[in-house]
Formats: C-alpha cells, sequence, structure tokens
C-alpha cells in the first residue's frame, strides 16, 4: 500500500513549516509528486547522488527499509518516543514537528539530509 499525503495535508503543513527550510523544499517535492511519500523519499534521496542499490535489498523497496530500520532505532530512544507522543497530542505545533525532524537527522545515526527526514517523519 502506497503512503500519500493529500494537497490539504501538504498545504497545512507547507504553512505549519514555513520557517524550516528543508521541510520546505521537501513538501514541494512531495506536492509535485502528488503526495506519494516514498516516490519523494527517492527522489530526495537521488538529488544527494546516492544510488538507492547501495542500501537497499535486490526486491525490496529503499523506502520500507528505512523505514523498517528507522523504526527500529528511533522506537527504542525513549526521549523520541516522548517527543512523537507530545506531538501526536498536538499536530499543529510546528516547534514539535521540527523537533521531531531535528532528533531524527541526529539520532538515527544515518547520514539523512533534513528534507529526507521531513518525509520520514511525515
Amino acid at each position: 500500500m502506497e503512503t500519500q499525503l493529500t494537497f490539504d495535508e501538504i498545504k497545512e503543513k507547507l504553512q505549519l513549516l514555513q520557517d524550516y527550510n528543508p521541510a520546505q523544499t521537501a513538501l514541494g517535492i512531495l506536492e509535485k509528486n502528488d503526495g506519494k511519500l516514498d516516490t519523494t523519499f527517492d527522489e530526495l534521496w537521488h538529488e544527494k547522488n546516492i544510488p538507492l542499490e547501495t542500501f537497499s535489498p535486490p526486491g525490496k523497496s529503499f523506502w520500507k527499509v528505512s523505514l523498517e530500520v528507522l523504526r527500529q532505532e528511533l522506537c527504542g530512544d525513549e526521549g523520541f518516543r516522548a517527543q512523537f507522543k507530545e506531538y501526536t497530542k498536538n499536530p499543529g505545533s510546528a516547534p514539535l514537528l521540527t523537533g521531531l525532524i531535528v532528533s531524527m537527522v541526529t539520532i538515527s545515526g544515518l547520514p539523512i539530509d533534513p528534507a529526507i527526514a521531513t518525509i520520514i517523519v511525515l
């Protein structure tokens, strides 16, 4: 099943994260890709000139592999889980959402660009 945001959801996040440039970049590409998170993730990754095949086993999408690895890493981090719970209580909070994105970049242990982290968090 494809993960996708509606144009209204994208507009809402664009407004919410208007002062966070990496998110604006990510959301612009997301809008261009009709809200398709996996397609946007792949495009952002390609912009960094890193071949997806380097990280993804044959027959498995890099998007899914990345999400599996990050879930294992991030769900075990109590601080990140607490931040995520706070954000879900108040999804209209730009500081909480931006904090989640920055935390993901910091604790993931991977060289993730903030624009890519934005798509993963969304």
